[in-house]
């Protein structure tokens, strides 16, 4: 019961005079929207000729119209063009035919420019959103108004007193010369001490001396400042009405239009700028105040006041008797009868924090006081008590316009808005045994729009007092909120509007939101407009009830919309404010307001907390707010913030800035101390879940492709066997064959080098070098190490160029090496476990390594992180026997094993790959021919040496092909992050190979140095490939920003391009030097949810853009198959990457998990149509598309777009999801985010982000991390951990593991900031 007499009294108390602004109706009905599109097409017509076909209606769009899922093609009908040799018949940009012979590069290049594909208008304009969400279907019981449509209630005539001044002027005049001494204002103190006595004689003298010194003292005679019908502004603080009403009166007198405004306390005041962006469009460039007011202004360091933000400039003139010349005695002002001049302008704040001016003109402002005094029954010499602002509303009308122990009897209730001014008042009446009309109102029907009298048991009752009658000479109706202004039903509720010469007329300066409020013809069922004067819409909400009586049930502006019932804002204020504990808020400081959330409104309630309460009171506090909201309102509330007592931006008179609020916390600047979601109970319009229907079978896929003139998606590069090239490489099965014969026929061609971190040459290796050392190092093998061919040696080595010649070591005798990055010297307990078990788990007979890490292997350290007794033996190659082995192993079978390829993947799996003899000989073929590599060429490697592609580069492709390569260890980079690109300068290089983790730090890094790299002569003009190693989907933001960076240096931006390679095959894509550039497609992010490729265009909402992975390496067939049935899928079809070549690993040696899950990896044979070529499953997803290019042998170019790894989609509500892309979004969502990751957690998405900035900033993440995953992608945040930079941990080619992060989280090991439960 206790809750119940809060809420009401607050109720009845927050519902008395509402007279707050509100926002405008909706502009454009959607009839003029449709008459708009019409219209425009017609100019469009008219300007380009009638030839062309009518567009699709965009206004009316229905879901008769069959939804396209694949791209839509542009024309119909099949356009054959002769061909003529390899010239083509083409056609201008203005469609006119040219015939002509062109090569096959301008061909390319004309197909390049060809206009894109556009999808129909249709799904430019309207996004297909609601085929998606879930819409909430009315409920079929909700109450619905029955009443009889109402009728226009009309006030009291308006008495014509014989006496009655003709304009407010002369009333002053008439009081100020017949009783001088009376009395028109007193002051009280803050105790009710009479401060100060103005009197009619004193306002009216002192009213003509403002008057005269606005018009004659500002500005030169010939141009003054002000004239009459200027606008000036009045700033005066809430203690001083007296100089206020002073400044208003001599406005008045020397008729120039006074803007009432609040007193600018500092630069930044919330809301300051709309103030001043009303005072710049009124024009003003004087503002008035009074000497107290003056002196209290924020100076600048001189004295002067400073220009405030969005602010005109003002000159500051100060009423004060004192300061103004006196007028001449025949100087006397104009007084004319009230007319529809404007008398004022009061400003009024909108729901969205802009600020309009309303204009009331004289004869408005006459009327209004005369019905005011007609209705309160005012006469000469009545005293009346104003605790209102005197500045604007009911305060200014009755305080400084119009001019006892209380009984019950005299408290008289008024509705009033800025636009209608006084709307209703309750007169006071000599009977105290008349009750005021009292209602106790269904919550429930209240937010259906419809009045429904409960009783006062129920918790769930707004209890409404009534505001009186309408007022002397207005008539008012009540109109439906939304749409045509149709009246109501006496049963509904609707928003008043009002008839009267008492109103505002006009917000200044805006004739469109002036006619849709001031100018309003309310329309009966009939369709015809009841009255052929207008109305003007108040912003109040209520209805009239028995005996003529006005009720207010709210404000417009206060209205949110959820799920089609209307809630007001303060109704929830109060049922917060109710719960207990009650003085939990400090100060009753709470704001409520919605944001937009998938196209419904949500609610968010902010509100601080009182100073001593503690992280349990808080909680428990929440918990009660959401549960009587729920109960009370039947709404669930999506954000409940808790901010520290004083923070939310104040109006200036001390309340909440809404708007202001609302726009710190979508910005994410509120700084929240606590932080309750609620998406899951909330947010009840999301898509239904994705049902998954039976898989259709691989033999009708195929089929279909077949009927649909679709060809199945397989693509291959070039023919190993056709190429002509003099590769004298290719008569040695091994490369330890290809090693020694360079040795004997160049042995002083250098082939690597290897660069410090200053960028000097550290060391270097010719061919005889490198055979020589690679031969002591494989007797040492067979000496120290007692190894018989084919045992397995760990190579344990920085990058560098010890590793190198180890390798070749390795092979000279017979061993399998396995290379292994060393343990890191400060961290050796996170990165030692990690080689010791590579080790282990490759069966190494022995490791290899230089004196440093040899000692680091066994050292205290390294006894506390694993168990040292247990290594195989350690061999130091810094010592090398100076004798060569008896002779070269020669292996029997190039299909042996020549190395082991271990890397961990982003899952977290650890796996060593089999590379033969004949498939490293063939990689380094394929990639020589790609990237077209001979003895004379120069590439620089900044890559790890240890797995994939990085190690081919750094270690076997130079002894393949001859040339030199320039390594850059990646480590030394932290060091000098200007060392690869210098290098690549100086050695006037043309192709050259990085990770992401390389590309990003040079672009995060250099971003503020190219200049001063300039000026040190860095060029990259000769750079035609700079190639990104990855297992990924290529980053295209990235490697943009790279090009751009370093446009500036010479860089091409057609250089920079990805590869591509996976576990079972290192390489599979790679750009290389001829061919098309790397396309870019842009697909719908929806359909590729449900494994369908839809092309659309760039920027069209839920497009995502996919980089071409490089060229497919000679030698490799690609194909796209179903990972499910394993059937072969068409041209742009989602699918697993499956690939057949002659670089195949040949398997896993041992995978650390799951051997049987992971054996068909290398040796799958499709289930329907070529059954009979064994491929190799890459574990992507991504599509094959031909494109409009032609390749270098004259056909048509087929791009591989990968769009992410199998094993890290999530499958969430029935669709799959790739991490990559919730983390794009969330990364957007704030500037404060560095890194995210996700992953999924039972059902739960969990987002981890990384703050970079102050913790206070960690909280408003929270509400913009969800927002952005639900708006982007329909799936709801369960849990948002916000953690330190540094945190995700990420490998050595840059990718996150996100597996690893989910295990910290699950062992509570992140040590995260803030961790929030989303409800």
């Amino acid at each position: 019961m206790h809750v119940f007499e809060e809420i009401t009294l607050t109720h009845s108390h927050t519902l008395t005079p509402p007279s707050t602004s509100r926002s405008f109706s909706p502009s454009l009905s959607a009839l003029s929207a449709e008459q708009c599109a019409k219209c425009l097409w017609a100019f469009v017509r008219e300007r380009w000729g009638q030839n062309h076909s009518a567009p699709p209606d965009v206004t009316t769009y229905t879901s008769e119209h069959p939804v396209q899922v694949e791209r839509p093609q542009v024309s119909t009908v099949p356009r054959t063009t002769p061909k003529y040799g390899n010239a083509e018949l083409m056609e201008t940009g203005d469609g006119v035919p040219v015939s002509s012979r062109v090569s096959a590069k301008i061909q390319q290049l004309v197909n390049t420019l060809k206009q894109p594909r556009r999808p129909p208008l249709r799904e430019f304009f309207v996004d297909d959103f609601e085929e998606l969400l879930e819409v909430q279907q009315p409920d079929p019981n909700q109450p619905r108004p029955e009443g009889a449509q109402m009728l226009t209630m009309r006030g009291d005539q308006l008495g014509v007193v014989t006496n009655w001044p003709p304009s407010l002027e002369a009333a002053l005049q008439r009081w100020g010369t017949i009783s001088p001494k009376a009395p028109c204002l007193t002051t009280m103190d803050t105790n009710g001490k009479p401060l100060y006595v103005l009197t009619y004689g004193k306002l009216w003298s002192r009213s003509i001396k403002v008057a005269y010194n606005i018009l004659h003292k500002l500005g030169t005679k010939q141009e003054p400042m002000v004239r009459p019908g200027d606008r000036v502004a009045l700033v005066f603080p809430n203690n001083d009405p007296a100089a206020f009403m002073v400044a208003f009166y001599g406005c008045l007198l020397a008729e120039v239009v006074p803007v009432p405004i609040e007193v600018p306390l500092t630069r930044k005041d919330a809301g300051s700028q709309q103030i001043g962006f009303l005072l710049g469009s009124c024009g003003v460039t004087v503002a008035l105040t009074s000497d107290a007011c003056h002196k209290g202004l924020p100076k600048g360091p001189t004295g002067e006041i400073p220009q405030f933000k969005g602010w005109p400039k003002l000159l500051w003139f100060v009423t004060e008797s004192k300061h103004l010349s006196k007028p001449p005695r025949d100087w006397f002002p104009h007084i004319k009868d009230a007319n529809n001049d404007t008398a004022y302008i009061e400003y009024k704040t909108c729901k969205d924090g802009s600020v309009l001016g309303v204009t009331v003109m004289r004869i408005a402002l006459l009327t209004h006081c005369q019905a005011l005094t007609q209705s309160c029954g005012y006469t000469e010499a009545e005293t009346i008590v104003n605790v209102l602002d005197f500045k604007k509303d009911v305060g200014l009308w009755h305080g400084i316009l119009t001019s006892k122990g209380l009984r019950p009897e005299v408290i008289c209730p008024c509705a009033s808005s800025p636009e209608a001014l006084t709307v209703a008042i309750r007169r006071p009446t000599d009977d105290s045994n008349q009750p005021p009309g009292r209602g106790v109102l269904s919550m429930q029907g209240l937010s259906h729009g419809v009045i429904r009298v409960d009783t006062e048991e129920r918790l769930s009752v707004l209890t409404v007092q009534d505001v009186g009658t309408v007022m002397p000479g207005a008539l008012m109706c009540v109109v439906k909120p939304e749409g045509v202004p149709q009246l109501c039903r006496t049963d509904e509720i609707g928003e008043l509007c009002v008839c009267s010469v008492a109103t505002g007329t006009s917000y200044y300066g805006l004739s469109g939101m002036t006619k849709n409020t001031f100018e309003v013809f309310p329309m009966s069922n009939s369709g015809a407009p009841i009255s052929e004067y207008p109305f003007t819409r108040t912003g109040l909400l209520g209805f009239v009830g028995p005996g003529g009586l006005v009720f207010i049930a709210g404000k417009m502006d206060g209205l949110m919309v959820v799920s089609g019932r209307r809630h007001n804002a303060d109704d929830i204020v109060a049922t917060a404010l109710a719960v207990e504990p009650m003085k939990f808020v400090y100060r009753g400081r709470i704001a409520v307001f919605s944001v937009t959330v998938l196209h419904d409104e949500r609610i968010v309630v902010v509100a601080e907390q009182r100073p001593d309460s503690t992280e349990e009171d808080s909680f428990q506090w929440m918990s009660r707010v959401l549960q009587a909201i729920d109960s009370i309102h039947n709404v669930g509330v999506f954000c409940l913030a808790l901010v520290p007592a004083n923070t939310l931006p104040k109006t200036p008179l001390g309340g909440i800035h809404l708007s202001e609020t609302k726009q710190l916390f979508l910005e994410g600047s509120l700084h929240p101390c606590n932080v309750l979601m609620c998406p899951h109970t909330c947010v009840t319009n999301l898509p239904k879940p994705r049902q998954k229907q039976p898989e259709i079978g691989p033999a009708s896929v195929m089929v279909g492709n077949l009927v649909s003139g679709k060809r199945i998606a397989q693509a291959s590069g070039r023919d190993l066997g056709q190429i002509e090239d003099n590769d004298q490489a290719r008569k040695f099965l091994f490369l330890s064959e290809v090693l020694q014969w360079r040795a004997q026929t160049t042995p002083d061609h250098v082939l690597f080098t290897l660069l410090s971190s200053r960028g000097a040459i550290l060391s270097s290796l010719t061919c005889l070098q490198l055979h020589k050392r690679a031969e002591r190092i494989a007797a040492m093998l067979m000496e120290r190490g007692h190894l018989q061919d084919g045992d397995h040696v760990a190579l344990v080595y920085p990058p560098g160029i010890d590793l190198i010649a180890a390798f070749y070591g390795c092979l000279y005798a017979g061993c399998v090496p396995i290379t292994v990055r060393p343990p890191h010297p400060q961290n050796i307990a996170t990165t030692l476990p990690t080689v010791k078990m590579i080790v282990e788990v490759s069966r190494s007979a022995c490791v290899m390594t230089t004196q440093v890490i040899c000692k680091l292997l066994k050292s205290k350290e390294a006894s506390a992180a694993v168990d040292v007794r247990t290594w195989p033996p350690v061999l130091d190659t810094d010592d090398l026997p100076k004798k060569k082995p008896p002779q070269l192993y020669k292996p029997s079978n190039p299909d042996t094993l020549a190395y082991l390829d271990f890397s961990v993947s982003t899952t977290g799996m650890l796996a060593g790959v089999k590379m033969s003899h004949s498939a490293t000989s063939a990689f380094c073929r394929s990639i020589k021919l790609q990237c077209e590599l001979y003895p004379s060429r120069e590439v620089a490697i900044c890559l790890d040496p240890y797995c994939g592609l990085g190690f081919v580069l750094w270690c076997l492709c130079s002894v393949y092909s001859g040339h030199q390569s320039i390594l850059i260890p990646p480590s030394e980079l932290e060091v000098n992050p200007a060392l690869w690109l210098l290098a690549v300068s100086q050695f006037r290089v043309r192709d050259t190979f990085c990770s992401y983790s390389v590309m990003e730090l040079c672009t995060k890094g250099l971003g503020l140095q190219t200049e001063s790299l300039k000026s040190r002569g860095l060029d990259l003009s000769r750079v035609r490939t700079c190639v990104v190693v990855a297992e990924e989907r290529p980053r295209i933001a990235l490697t943009q920003s790279f090009s751009k960076l370093f446009k500036d240096l010479g860089l091409h931006p057609r250089a920079v391009s990805t590869s591509f390679g996976c576990r079972v095959n290192l390489a599979i894509c790679l750009q290389g030097t001829s061919g098309p550039d790397p396309t870019t497609v842009y697909v719908d992010m929806r359909a590729l949810r449900h494994d369908r490729v839809r092309l659309v265009e760039r920027g069209s909402p839920h497009s995502l853009p996919l980089m071409e992975s490089g060229k497919i390496l000679p030698g490799v067939r690609i194909i796209i198959a179903n990972p499910e049935t394993k059937g072969p899928l068409g041209d742009s079809h989602l699918g697993e990457i499956w690939v057949h070549s002659g670089h195949n690993g040949s398997g896993y040696f041992t995978v650390y998990g799951d051997e049987a899950l992971q054996s068909d990896h290398f040796n799958s044979r499709l289930s329907f149509g070529d059954t009979q070529t064994v491929w190799a499953r890459t574990g992507y997803l991504g599509f094959l598309r031909r494109t409009e290019l032609t390749d270098a042998s004259g056909e048509r170019h087929d791009a591989l777009y990968v769009v992410g790894a199998l094993d890290e989609a999530m499958e969430l509500r029935g669709m799959r999801y790739h991490p990559i892309d919730i983390e794009t979004s969330v990364i957007r969502a704030h500037k404060s985010i560095m890194e995210c990751a996700v992953f999924p957690w039972t059902n739960l998405l969990v987002v981890v982000v990384e703050l970079e900035g102050s913790e206070q900033e960690a909280l408003d993440l929270v509400p913009l991390v969800t927002n952005a995953v639900l708006e982007e992608h329909y799936l709801i945040v369960g849990v948002v951990v916000v953690v330190d930079v540094g945190v995700i941990p990420i490998n050595s080619r840059g990718e996150k593991q996100r597996m690893h992060l989910r295990d910290g989280f699950l062992a509570d090991q992140l040590d995260p900031i803030y961790v929030a439960y989303n409800m």
